[in-house]
């Protein structure tokens, strides 16, 4: 073929878009679904200094939202530059990074108009109201209209103008559990404004969420804000932050340990009152748990970071959900910080959950299903946690550590006796039980000091199938778990020795040899680090290590046991992972073969012993996986168990 036979191809013109185009493209980014649009006009009606902001959706907002505030409303001339493109209030586009409000684009009006029928209605104190609408990018004329001081935008048929989004849509339920979780973050947000959520899907009007301004200083507002939306339960087992960190500021609350979730669906982050959906913030957040959950557990708080504008850059997302700080290892240190700081401070306290799930699994009757945050209040479009499902029960929750088999009791029986490794805390064993006999209930019959019982944990009463030690209280009764409880303690101990002095060792007057196969290799990796906790191995041939050293705190240890628990940290981990969380994750699996195990006999003072190395423990109300050391049972609630009150 010839130059001359070859067809070129038709050059593409450039031209200019039509408006309608544009608004159309922009809202795109700006409009997802009928949630973000909720947003951006909720946002909108907060700019305007709103006390009282009531929605109303039908079909999940697709045929209907409603937004009416009580703020400052705009005049007849502001109507029609509101709905045009990049035309707003909120900043004069000389500094774009000192933005203090919620909104600045002034795309968000435009671009619903866009793609669906909206109406504009507003009235400013002393001026009448007036209303225009815009349907496709077409809008109408200003007419007067009859309205309170304030802002009504109604918009309905949300994409009709494009009706390949639609496609794209989830169900009504779920759209409008968005809205509500919409509403709900930005409630949060704003504990001095009133929020209302009604659904009026085939003419009904169903109240969805409701919160009265909050009264009180910031702090106090806040606590009872998260209590309305989050739940009593939230409220009652969160601890109070605050921080400061190179002039950025953390306040906010954050849950105990043993109220964790099976999901990160009880995680909200707010910078400068924004609420943003920032992994690096939820990150440092989690960071801040490591010691205290497994990684199938999720913390619950919610965290407001306040700084100065230009410390942080709000322009990075169409969405406005993500943020850039300029400093961001300050911000992560100051989370991770700051929630440690809570949790250390809240010492031994587990959850009031634990008892009343406690209580409500010894009830008789067919198991209930536990409602989520959202369910507890009879809100339709809450939050869905990992046992929320309608009509079915939630799944049992699992944790790293699970009940040992009988195998493993008498292995566990077999190797702790006569003595065992608890030394450091003055326990002494005189109880050798054989390999095989069962499990069994023990009455401490050694009445106990009666001061103890004015102590938090109280006085031990009695030891139930070598697991279970009850202590009497004041006021109620204490069941702990001796293996993960004393966990706790052991890894403790290990920590402030590493922190100290190092983790002291104890050589093995022989070597033990362990077959790993190819897991050899990797822990002869990270030899160096395991020496810093009193662990010192070496190779021995293809696929064998030698351990000569092994923490002198665990006392007599199964080594292999310990390197393979070692080596599923390893892999389980992420080598990325900083040094010193590195090393707390492996002294936590180290820590579990140190501590008491379930078929451990222990007599009235080393239960004792037990119970004040608790009380004196940071974090010991929960054991090294999150899950509770210890139920307290209060004498009410035991009557009402036996129909006594």
């Amino acid at each position: 073929m010839t130059l001359q036979d070859r067809t070129l191809p038709t050059r593409p013109v450039i031209r200019q878009l039509d408006e309608a185009a544009i608004n159309r493209i922009a809202a795109g980014e700006v409009v997802e679904r009928p949630a973000s649009a909720v947003k951006e006009l909720v946002e909108n009606a907060l700019d305007a200094g709103a006390t009282r902001v009531a929605v109303v959706i039908a079909h999940g907002g697709k045929s209907l939202i409603r937004v009416t505030d009580d703020g400052c409303g705009m005049t007849a001339e502001d109507l029609p530059l509101a709905l045009s493109r990049h035309a707003t209030s909120k900043i004069d586009g000389s500094d774009l990074l000192a933005i203090t409000s919620f909104g600045f684009r002034g795309e968000a009006l435009a671009s619903l108009g866009a793609v669906g029928r909206l109406s504009l209605t507003s009235r400013v104190e002393g001026q009448d109201a007036a209303t225009v609408s815009v349907s496709g990018g077409r809008m109408g004329k200003v007419a007067p209209a009859a309205l309170d001081c304030g802002t009504v935008v109604e918009l309905r048929d949300l994409f009709h103008a494009t009706p390949a989004r639609l496609k794209f849509m989830r169900t009504d339920r779920a759209e409008a559990q968005a809205v509500a979780d919409v509403i709900r973050r930005l409630a949060m947000a704003e504990p001095k404004v009133a929020f209302s959520l009604h659904d009026a899907t085939d003419g009904r009007d169903r109240e969805v969420f409701r919160a009265d301004p909050e009264p009180g200083d910031a702090i106090t507002a806040l606590g009872a804000r998260l209590a309305r939306v989050l739940g009593r339960d939230f409220a009652d087992n969160a601890l109070p932050l605050a921080g400061e960190r190179e002039g950025l500021h953390l306040t906010g609350f954050a849950a105990l340990p043993t109220y964790s979730r099976g999901a990160g669906v009880s995680q909200y982050v707010f910078v400068n009152g924004r609420p943003v959906t920032d992994r690096q913030l939820t990150g440092a957040l989690r960071a801040a748990y490591n010691d205290f959950l497994s990684r199938d557990r999720f913390p619950a708080a919610a965290l407001f970071v306040e700084c100065e504008p230009r410390l942080v850059d709000v322009n990075v997302h169409p969405a406005k959900s993500e943020v850039r700080f300029r400093d961001p290892q300050a911000a992560r240190g100051l989370i991770v910080s700051t929630i440690r700081a809570a949790l250390t401070g809240a010492g031994h306290r587990a959850s009031t959950t634990v008892a009343a799930e406690t209580l409500q699994a010894m009830r008789p009757g067919p198991a209930p299903i536990r409602p989520g945050p959202a369910a507890a209040r009879g809100d339709a479009g809450g939050l869905i946690d990992e046992g929320d499902a309608p009509g079915r029960a939630p799944p049992p929750r699992h944790y790293q550590m699970e009940r040992p088999t009988p195998r493993a009791l008498q292995v566990a029986r077999a190797g702790q006796a006569p003595g065992f490794a608890e030394s450091s805390f003055g326990f002494e064993s005189s109880h050798g039980l054989p390999g095989t006999g069962l499990p069994s209930a023990r009455v401490e019959t050694a009445e106990p000091a009666q001061e103890a019982e004015a102590l938090p944990l109280g006085a031990a009463r009695a030891q139930l199938h070598e697991n279970w030690i009850v202590a009497q209280t004041e006021t109620g009764l204490v069941i702990v778990d001796q293996h993960a409880a004393h966990e706790r303690l052991v890894y403790e101990k290990l920590k402030r020795q590493m922190a100290e002095t190092g983790v002291a060792a104890q050589a093995l007057l022989v070597p033990e040899i362990v077959d790993l196969g190819p897991g050899a290799d990797r822990l002869l990796e990270v030899a160096d680090e395991l020496s810093k906790l009193g662990l010192t191995i070496e190779g021995f041939g293809p696929g064998t290590v030698a351990v000569r050293e092994t923490p002198a705190l665990l006392g007599r240890v199964d080594a292999g046991a310990l390197l393979r628990d070692i080596l599923d940290e390893l892999e389980a981990g992420d080598a990325s992972t900083a040094l010193p969380d590195r090393l707390d994750a492996i002294l936590s699996r180290v820590a579990c073969h140190g501590s008491v195990r379930s078929g451990r006999r222990m007599r009235a003072e080393e239960m004792n012993a037990l119970l004040r190395e608790m009380e004196a423990t940071p974090g010991s109300g929960q054991c090294n996986h999150g899950r509770p050391t210890y139920v307290e049972l209060q004498l009410k609630d035991i009557e009402r168990l036996f129909g006594r009150r």
